[in-house]
């Protein structure tokens, strides 16, 4: 599967952005589907996935923040970020995976959050 990520772009602190993980190949909705992000200077850390089954899970600085959801008709998953903080500043990579481990990864998008 091919992953391409959008959405990126410049905020202000407080303000919401939504993030796209569109997919090609084969559909989505065969793999549990995760948001990592790596701010600068920092290693790649998890963000929030969604499993085939629905079960979810956000790293807890995101919790109440950020909501992951998949819309099987666009074959894209998303990250829809509100409240966003300086620490939100990163780049983001939505990945797949059908085991344990991520095996597919999008480019990238970039986040800025500016006060």
């Amino acid at each position: 599967v091919q992953l391409q990520a959008s959405g990126g772009g410049l905020v202000q602190t407080g303000g919401s952005l939504r993030l796209s993980c569109a997919a090609s190949g084969r559909p989505l909705s065969r793999y549990t589907m995760g948001w990592f992000r790596q701010a600068p200077g920092k290693e790649r850390e998890f963000v929030a996935e969604i499993s085939v089954g629905g079960y979810i899970v956000y790293t807890d600085s995101v919790k109440g923040r950020f909501t992951i959801f998949r819309d099987s008709a666009k074959n894209s998953v998303f990250l829809q970020m509100n409240n966003m903080q300086a620490e939100d500043t990163a780049v983001y990579y939505c990945a797949a995976r059908q085991d344990s481990v991520y095996r597919y990864w999008g480019q990238g998008t970039l986040v800025t959050v500016s006060s």
